[in-house]
């Protein structure tokens, strides 16, 4: 871990531990503490990395909303936690921030068992208002006299869990805040209408309408912040100026969201003055990287960072990734295919796309944080004939699971879903493990799943994806360095496995799938002459369908199995097991994730602590053969 910070160059926060020393400060000094916020930030993740535009778009409104409601009575929700820093910094947690998203650290997201200040974990995105409006609705049913404030950001606003949350916030009867942080950016830039349809709610008519008319209570409230136009009251104006309130908010229009001062006066207005019964929405608009040029300018905005020169704002380069080799490869077919096509859920830099958008544009399809859709979208592609393949990670997969069934598998579509960040991400933690993909597709009829090992095994199965028109397929790829296992003329085909040690003597068997495949060999390394002799390793490639004519074969010729699978129970590890329980000459045992969420931590570790490990699949082979055998290990390990 990093060395703790020194915070006497500050002259507010070095004083500022929670948020009841925010509360004792004057409304002039707030300025001057979110510049300190915003510094301190900066300093923190250029030695730790981690999610930086979004975190300095927001230090204004957390200093705020700190200032004027109570947490932690008062609820204040964030929605996904790439904002959630400077909450951490004024929550308690200042002093430990050289350790967010490392080994027993602090999360790099909002997380409940971390902090009473985390209302709700925050990992993936748009549910800050439906997790909200059900504290609201506890409040109304309990009694109880606190308030509620959901953030979301205007890209989290294109998920339709956002827009069902705000179809139900009218009919609970007790007020909310909702803040829209309008940043006119996602992950990148946003897409989609509603993105389109923010910018000219404070051009249109509707706009100055709602502007006249807040202005005018807020001036005889001597809150005259922005504007000094017509004197209306709230109620000469007709709900109906815009699609928040035709769903029964009270809109707040677009105000400077990096204004500390304004914001609070804002926030106090609408604690203490409008109406208790009816869901409030306070449009602001922000900056993402807000205070630090290199971020300002950068396409992403520095929304995810590795460690970083913060005179330069240049960061450290990581190596070749699994899913710029993909995307690269797909942009190449695309080419010579013009029915490919290609689907992200607002990662198209994540997924490696962006260098397919560049060279087929017309062919990329960003429909935003919206995983549902993007699945029966891309239904609707493939049963036009159209070559879709539906880039998602892992984790977000998780989100459109109905879909995936309802109208892919069941209609027996040819969707080929790119599950990238497949297995652990280290350091984003639970919410971002890759590891119940396989668990929860193989359970699917008509869908195949296949895992890539290393470079060679990936384009030879996207090969494999493009020319499968019979059936909905998967391929997962994780996070991991890039390793080269195969030679570039190697033939991988549809169902089979590949043999990559045959024991001379055999007696035990490792079967690897994906990541693990590195792992297996490794371990394979680490065992004396003899030892190598009696065990085999098998790269098992697909996990439905299995290889069951060489899989019979092992059966027949080893004594003892092991898959080494880093996913959940239920995956190829269980598949695995149904088929060699049919074998009693086989002795079978699995190394999979226990029956827990793993929280953040480097993959190594993660590996050794649940025994992905070369050193830890050795201690699995001696419990088969050493103990019988004076064989000793490699004096390496």
């Amino acid at each position: 871990m990093s060395e703790a910070f020194n915070f006497s160059k500050y002259k507010l926060l070095s004083f500022v531990n929670n948020p009841q020393d925010v509360k004792a400060l004057s409304k002039n000094q707030l300025q001057l503490l979110c510049e300190e916020v915003r510094d301190f930030t900066i300093q923190t993740v250029s030695k730790t990395g981690g999610h930086l535009g979004a975190a300095l778009g927001v230090v204004e409104l957390t200093i705020a909303l700190h200032y004027v409601f109570n947490a932690p009575e008062d609820k204040i929700v964030w929605d996904i936690g790439h904002q959630g820093y400077p909450h951490k910094i004024l929550t308690e947690r200042k002093e430990k921030m050289h350790t967010i998203r490392k080994p027993q650290g602090l999360s790099g997201f909002l997380n409940i068992f971390e902090s009473k200040y985390d209302s709700f974990g925050a990992g993936h995105s748009s549910t800050s208002v439906s997790a909200g409006l059900g504290m609201v609705a506890a409040s109304k049913l309990l009694q109880k006299n606190n308030h509620v404030v959901a953030i979301i950001g205007d890209g989290a606003i294109s998920a339709g869990m956002a827009y069902e949350a705000f179809n139900n916030a009218a009919e609970i009867g007790k007020k909310m805040i909702v803040v829209l942080n309008d940043n006119n950016m996602s992950i990148s830039a946003p897409t989609g209408a509603f993105s389109r349809y923010l910018p000219r709610l404070t051009t249109s008519a509707p706009y100055n309408k709602m502007r006249d008319m807040y202005f005018g209570i807020t001036k005889k409230l001597g809150l005259d912040i922005i504007a000094k136009r017509a004197e209306k009251s709230i109620k000469d104006f007709a709900v109906g100026s815009n699609v928040f309130e035709e769903m029964g908010f009270r809109y707040i229009c677009a105000v400077d969201g990096h204004n500390v001062e304004d914001l609070v006066k804002i926030l106090e207005n609408i604690k203490y003055n409008l109406n208790e019964q009816t869901p409030v929405l306070l449009h602001i608009k922000t900056t993402k990287g807000k205070g630090y040029e290199p971020a300002e300018n950068a396409e992403d905005k520095f929304h995810g960072v590795s460690t970083f020169n913060i005179e330069t704002g240049e960061q450290k380069k990581s190596g070749a990734n699994y899913s710029n080799i993909f995307a690269s490869h797909l942009t190449n077919l695309a080419s010579e295919d013009t029915n490919i096509v290609a689907i992200t859920a607002a990662m198209k830099s994540g997924t490696g796309l962006s260098v397919f958008n560049e060279k087929h544009p017309n062919r990329l399809f960003d429909v935003g944080i919206a995983e549902q859709h993007a699945v029966t979208f891309a239904a609707g592609l493939a049963i036009e004939g159209v070559v879709v393949f539906c880039c998602i990670y892992s984790t977000f997969l998780q989100r459109a699971y109905d879909q995936v069934i309802h109208d892919v598998c069941i209609q027996n579509l040819p969707v080929r879903f790119v599950l990238d960040r497949a297995g652990f991400v280290g350091a984003d933690g639970a919410t971002h493990n890759g590891v119940f993909d396989v668990a929860f597709l193989r359970i699917l009829p008509n869908i195949s799943i296949c895992s890539a090992s290393d470079e060679v095994s990936l384009v030879a199965l996207t090969n494999i994806l493009h020319k499968h028109n019979s059936s909905p397929i998967a391929l997962r790829f994780g996070k991991s360095d890039v390793i080269k296992i195969y030679n570039e003329n190697e033939q991988f085909y549809y169902g089979k496995a590949k043999v990559l040690k045959q024991a001379k003597n055999p007696q035990i068997c490792l079967v690897g799938f994906g990541i693990t495949v590195k792992n297996c060999l490794d371990a394979y390394n680490l065992l004396d002459a003899n030892l190598q002799q009696q065990v085999s390793i098998v790269d098992a490639v697909f996990a439905k369908p299995i290889d069951t004519e060489l899989f019979a074969s092992i059966a027949q010729s080893h004594k003892h199995v092991i898959c080494v699978e880093e996913n959940s129970i239920g995956g190829l590890a269980t598949i695995l097991l149904e088929f060699f329980y049919n074998y009693k000459n086989v002795s079978y045992q699995y190394i999979t994730l226990p029956d827990e969420f793993t929280e953040h931590d480097s993959t190594a570790n993660i590996h050794n602590k649940y025994g992905f490990s070369a050193e830890k699949i050795v201690e699995k082979i001696q419990t088969f053969i050493c103990l019988d055998n004076n064989y000793v290990l490699n004096k390496n390990i």
